[in-house]
């Protein structure tokens, strides 16, 4: 049996001592499912550069307040009752283990590392590329020392790295307090996790609710939809969501890409189980990662949210650098 380098810990409904894994959810795409996939083409192109913008985030935000910029696919700066939360930051201009190949971003990080405020917290999901930027890591510790929060295994990754990286690991159902009534919840998600071709699916990947004073926060950084459960879980533990943060992008060829990746439609039926009052969507217009065009998530929630009835100020989209405001 293949030695787990990442974790060790006790047998779970969802560890099997080696590798992690969802009950009648987990299906691995085989090496043959991926020449599959490049050999069958249809990859549109992408431009070199999209629209971006650049935020210069406030030092803090006070209160019920929600502040959330888009800094760009994935990487998202919560600020809410004065702490700031940033969750799976990419600085780097690939989205990969190499810096000469791999996926190359079509716009700059919509806010610069210069420009974050005060990191009370960092959230990483998983351990794909496009999610855990280790060298970013090292970047934003140097700057903000703050402490890291991600699942089980992954701050074997980052400490391995950068043994500086103050890096805390937790299971499904765990619960962290970050401070000013505001606290982190690990989460399933329908995803997997590898950072290299054998270790698939050894470290955990985690959805994070943020618990706040006024309201919760629902953050997914990827999911498939599967059975729906994990989503209307969410809502029986913790209420509708104030805001949920959704991917809509990285979802085509859809034979290959629906166990891990929502497409629109999908998305639409997540914010609809989990009740949030409003979403945001993320995860697009920034590393092509699979086959559909730059703009094609937006186009295909929008007539997703037509198509269910929901009005689409319900979903809001942000481009890089803009940012969602919410009094209350």
């Amino acid at each position: 049996m293949a030695r787990n380098p990442y974790y060790s810990g006790p047998l779970s409904d969802h560890f099997d001592g080696t590798r992690f894994f969802i009950r009648g959810i987990t299906r691995d795409k085989t090496r043959a499912d991926l020449w599959r996939w490049w050999r069958q083409g249809g990859k549109h192109e992408w431009p070199r550069h999209a629209p971006a913008f650049h935020d210069h985030p406030p030092q803090r935000v006070e209160g019920s307040r929600l502040r959330v910029s888009y800094v760009g696919h994935a990487s998202i700066l919560i600020q809410t009752q004065g702490l700031n939360l940033l969750i799976d930051p990419v600085w780097s201009e690939r989205a990969s283990p190499f810096g000469f190949a791999g996926p190359r971003r079509v716009n700059p990080p919509g806010v610069s590392l210069e420009s974050l405020p005060p990191l009370d917290a960092v959230l990483v999901t998983h351990n794909h590329y496009d999610h855990l930027d280790l060298k970013t890591l090292s970047a934003l510790n140097a700057r903000h020392g703050a402490r890291i929060l991600t699942p089980l295994g992954n701050d074997t990754i980052m400490r391995r790295h950068d043994s500086r990286l103050k890096a805390q690991s937790h299971d499904w159902g765990a619960r962290v307090e970050i401070g000013n009534g505001v606290a982190v919840h690990f989460e399933p998600s329908y995803h997997w996790s590898a950072r290299g071709l054998n270790d698939r699916r050894m470290a955990l990947w985690c959805a994070f609710v943020i618990e706040t004073p006024s309201g919760s926060i629902y953050h997914i950084g990827d999911t498939g939809w599967g059975d729906g459960k994990i989503f209307a879980d969410v809502r029986a533990k913790h209420g509708p969501p104030r805001l949920a943060i959704i991917p809509i992008g990285a979802y085509e060829p859809r034979w290959f890409m629906r166990d891990q990746h929502v497409n629109p439609e999908e998305s639409v039926r997540v914010f609809q189980t989990c009740g949030a009052r409003l979403a945001m969507a993320h995860h697009w217009g920034t590393f092509q990662l699979t086959n559909e065009a730059i703009e094609e998530p937006v186009r295909a929630l929008h007539a997703a949210l037509d198509a269910a009835g929901v009005d689409r100020d319900l979903f809001v989209v942000r481009r890089p650098g803009q940012v969602l405001d919410l009094a209350d």
